[in-house]
């Protein structure tokens, strides 16, 4: 959830501020070229760490889009592991009540998407990736979410239980979080380093790190090394 070209209303971003998301400059094409060619990068980072995996992506998606998504990834996956990813960049911030947000169909408005119901479309196991200003804020409300699914599972008769009370129950022990900040916690904003630097340490650690220390002013790996170099270094990383 990008939005590229428009800020969310919620947050006051440093001039100059963190711009690359995947390594790429959104600012330095079209939108929607450069919105693909995210959603092509984050991919591939992805597929380097698990190449056998499929992946889908929602671009700027709507709530449906999301829904239906979650629910055929975790038809296929069976008992598998499902990942989910979220960039939440251009939209406001993850709110009190356990709502993340996306947009409506033609992009003029912002609408909310329940952890709630997030929950019931991935199921369990999971693995979950927030990256947005107070992700920490998801996380506290996917736990309380769980912990009521329990309470309510443990009260109903075993007669009265739905399939999706049954693959909601145990979603703590099956789900894994991983959360950029925390609940009252912005994103990083230096314009030297990357804009999604959470998601950069997890699929480019290599390139992530070789970036921050050229960014020191001691401690450096070797003299003269230049962040122009870090671009230029052949093969790849999973040769």
């Amino acid at each position: 959830c990008l939005n590229i070209g428009v800020d969310p209303p919620d947050v006051m971003k440093t001039n100059p501020c963190a711009r690359n998301e995947c390594w790429i400059d959104p600012l330095s094409r079209s939108p929607q070229k450069a919105m693909e060619q995210i959603g092509n990068n984050l991919q591939k980072q992805y597929e380097r760490w698990q190449p056998r995996a499929r992946y889908k992506q929602l671009l700027d998606p709507t709530t449906d889009e999301v829904r239906k998504l979650c629910l055929a990834l975790r038809k296929n996956a069976k008992n598998e592991r499902v990942l989910f990813h979220y960039n939440g960049h251009g939209v406001p911030k993850p709110t009190t009540n356990g709502e993340i947000w996306v947009f409506n169909k033609s992009y003029t408005q912002y609408i909310p998407l329940s952890i709630y119901d997030l929950q019931v479309w991935m199921g369990k196991p999971s693995v979950y990736v927030f990256d947005c200003s107070q992700a920490g804020q998801i996380v506290d409300s996917f736990k309380l979410f769980a912990r009521e699914r329990e309470s309510e599972f443990f009260l109903e008769s075993s007669t009265n239980v739905s399939n999706s009370q049954m693959n909601c129950f145990g979603l703590l022990e099956g789900s894994i979080l991983l959360a950029a900040c925390g609940s009252k916690e912005l994103l990083p904003m230096n314009p030297k380093l990357p804009a999604d630097l959470f998601t950069a340490c997890l699929t480019t650690p290599v390139k992530t790190a070789l970036l921050w220390f050229c960014l020191q002013r001691v401690s450096k790996l070797v003299k003269g090394v230049t962040i122009d170099m870090i671009d230029q270094i052949p093969g790849k990383l999973n040769d």
